[in-house]
């Protein structure tokens, strides 16, 4: 009997940039050229398109689902759409370019392994897509890809590519940017998406999907310090599980295997992991992002909240929090504001102590005579909270680093977190 086959390696993104610069159509190109679309999707946006009156096919109108959307040609919302090549499997985060919708694009950003920047090749740089690259170093995206878009519009001419290229290597230098690409294309004639463009011979990367589909994203998970936030204590009553007890969730960092010593928190209890269950079978062992049930050899108290972790690397509880917060709601942040907070599965309340300073994401001035924090602004915020929180630094774990607040009187996520 052959081996099973591997799963195909799956690939987050997200895109970002300012208004108009070709978000959704890049993404409706590479929908359409890797053959993920259906034969009368593709009829019914070419009928939209005729209605309107383009002499093309508009490829953004595959992911601009809201009918607000399609009446302002812009996204609003974030969409996500699905597709796979022979090589990977890609999750593709359509995110807004407007100001306003600031905190839509955290959200398709916040889970991504690469963010993609578009820029119009005839506008350059604008502060929408220096915003959106500062919120991307912020989130620790690990990969960056600045893609100059529209290049038929500027005669697919080198020197502006180059200059926008420059202009960015710059300014990403002040940021935290481990891995920065830039790639020039058009997304509305296809040049470098899929294929190489012979209109651009004095470009010699590889194609958008071609580095997509080869960027190394396995080694950017903290596959040393082992955290399995506990989502659910499972106890079945059949009675072929009658001594059954397992502890579920989703792993967040580490490698775990039968035999292991652990720690459980906040409780402080040790035990080792009797077996690790894993869609009714046995696991050998464990790592992120699995959903895993796990049993330990001794029964002691574990319930949704704690986390299960290795003793010689546990992460140190903490009730006073430092973090970089991006704030989503009309009103204001201010000190002495008492919020819930969600940081993994364990949930409370936290007081606002006070707000350090706003950040400009334009120029990264830190404003320091700040008292508030308003809609889609990013700030450092210290919280004192009612129970530990059993976190790391966000550029040490994104899971474990970051946490939601939320507005009580609404239930609405108020604010995004990142530890420092």
């Amino acid at each position: 009997m052959s081996d099973q086959a591997a799963p195909m390696e799956l690939l987050r993104f997200a895109t970002a940039g300012s208004v108009d610069d070709g978000k959704s159509t890049l993404i409706g190109r590479l929908l359409l050229d890797s053959k993920a679309i259906f034969t009368d999707q593709l009829a019914a946006v070419e009928r939209t398109s005729r209605s309107k009156g383009y002499d093309y096919t508009d490829l953004a109108l595959l992911t601009d689902g809201l009918r607000a959307e399609r009446e302002q040609g812009i996204t609003i919302d974030v969409a996500y759409r699905y597709f796979a090549t022979p090589n990977r499997k890609f999750i593709i985060g359509d995110t807004p370019g407007h100001v306003q919708y600031t905190r839509n694009m955290v959200t398709g950003a916040s889970t991504a392994d690469l963010g993609l920047v578009l820029v119009d090749a005839r506008h350059g740089l604008t502060e929408q897509s220096r915003r959106h690259a500062v919120i991307l170093s912020l989130l620790r995206v690990p990969h960056v890809v600045l893609v100059v878009n529209k290049m038929d519009l500027v005669g697919y001419r080198q020197e502006v590519f180059e200059r926008i290229r420059q202009e960015f290597i710059s300014f990403a230098a002040k940021l935290t940017v481990p891995d920065l690409t830039v790639i020039p294309i058009s997304a509305l004639k296809g040049d470098n998406v899929v294929t190489r463009s012979e209109n651009m011979p004095w470009y010699q990367g590889s194609s958008l999907i071609h580095h997509l589909e080869n960027v190394n994203v396995a080694s950017d998970r903290d596959l040393v310090a082992a955290r399995l936030p506990v989502q659910y204590v499972i106890r079945p009553k059949s009675d072929d599980f009658h001594d059954y007890r397992g502890y579920a969730g989703q792993l967040a960092g580490g490698v775990i295997k039968p035999g292991d010593e652990v720690l459980v928190l906040p409780s402080g209890m040790t035990s080792t992991i009797a077996s690790i269950d894993l869609l009714g079978e046995e696991a050998a062992e464990a790592y992120p992002p699995m959903s895993v049930t796990v049993r330990l050899e001794d029964d002691i108290d574990v319930s949704r909240g704690d986390m299960i972790c290795r003793p010689q690397n546990a992460p140190t509880p903490s009730q006073d929090i430092d973090a970089m917060v991006c704030w989503m709601t009309m009103n204001p942040l201010r000190a002495g504001q008492k919020l819930a907070f969600k940081h993994t599965t364990r949930s409370g309340r936290a007081l606002v102590k006070d707000i350090q300073y706003r950040l400009d994401v334009n120029t990264l001035h830190r404003d320091q005579e700040t008292t508030e924090l308003g809609l889609n602004e990013i700030g450092r915020v210290r919280l004192r909270t009612t129970i530990p929180m059993l976190c790391d630094p966000y550029f040490r774990n994104r899971v474990t680093g970051s946490f939601i607040l939320i507005d009580e009187a609404t239930g609405d996520t108020a604010g995004a977190g990142m530890i420092n």
